[in-house]
């Protein structure tokens, strides 16, 4: 029997005994009789002209629940992480819905004179003096705070395009959010709860998640966002492009390449012609 099947059916029971078949679902009810079966502790019967499950042995139907889901007061789980309310439920902290609210985004500046401010508090990240000591800086990004910058966020995809910045333009003053392979929900909804930057500068692998990535971010931003195409790109994708990443982010892109903007097409159809997808790290490579 699954543990998650037999855990939702004990759960409803327990909270309404008897109670009809109907209120099961296929799985349930397997998992259910094969509990009454083994243990005992519940039992299925005929009433009108349904099934109706019943608790048979309490004792025995609690131990088995409290093995499956150990549970905490529902006034004391209230105040408790969401993953800890999993654990308690499920012994499991990713049994349900189990991203956390809070989302901490690693930023590095580009420049001498990059802050963010967040208006409603009056506070200021200095994240050039932080860059400066530390490497690097996050905030605890939450939907309803005021964080903003008055110059541009990058967004990039590997880590090498943030430890290593002499790829930018020149005189580039910005912040560099580093987001790894997929731009989390969270920050999505951030950006576009209220304008964060001047801008906000997409540049990711040239390839179907890359991609799709970028029409996730249009769709939270609208124009209010670019993607950024590396000088002489259409020489290098052909010269370093990878049939393997083309083909392993296909359906990506296929579900992506219809809610791109215009001044992506020719990317998009050289990527096609070629079958060919590019990693961001051959803007340091030579074009010829």
């Amino acid at each position: 029997m699954t543990d998650q099947a037999l855990r939702a059916a004990l759960l409803k029971l327990r909270g309404k005994n008897p109670l009809p078949a109907s209120q099961f679902t296929p799985a349930q009810r397997s998992a259910l009789d094969r509990f009454a079966r083994k243990t005992g502790a519940v039992r299925c019967q005929r009433q009108g002209r349904g099934d109706v499950y019943a608790i048979r042995d309490q004792v025995a139907f609690d131990a088995h629940l409290v093995d499956l889901s150990p549970q905490v007061e529902p006034s004391l789980a209230e105040q408790l992480p969401l993953r800890a309310q999993h654990v308690a439920h499920a012994r499991d902290s990713k049994a349900r819905r189990h991203q956390h609210g809070s989302y901490y985004p690693l930023l590095k500046a580009v420049g001498c004179s990059v802050n963010w401010c967040e208006g409603k508090q009056e506070v200021e990240l200095p994240l050039s003096t932080l860059t400066r000591d530390f490497g690097a800086a996050t905030l605890c990004l939450q939907q309803d705070d005021a964080w903003h910058t008055e110059q541009a966020l990058w967004l990039v995809e590997n880590q090498a395009l943030f430890d290593r910045t002499d790829w930018l333009p020149e005189g580039t003053q910005a912040t560099l959010l580093y987001y790894g392979g997929q731009l989390d929900g969270r920050l999505l909804s951030w950006l576009g709860q209220r304008p964060r930057a001047s801008r906000v500068i997409l540049f990711p692998d040239y390839d179907g998640v890359g991609l799709s990535n970028f029409a996730r971010l249009r769709e939270a931003l609208g124009d209010a966002c670019d993607f950024w195409l590396m000088p002489q790109w259409e020489r290098k994708l052909a010269r370093y492009g990878s049939v393997q990443l083309w083909r392993d982010t296909l359906r990506h892109f296929s579900g992506a390449v219809a809610y791109l903007p215009a001044s992506l097409r020719e990317l998009t159809v050289q990527m096609q012609n070629l079958g060919l997808a590019l990693e961001q790290e051959a803007v340091w490579l030579p074009a010829l």
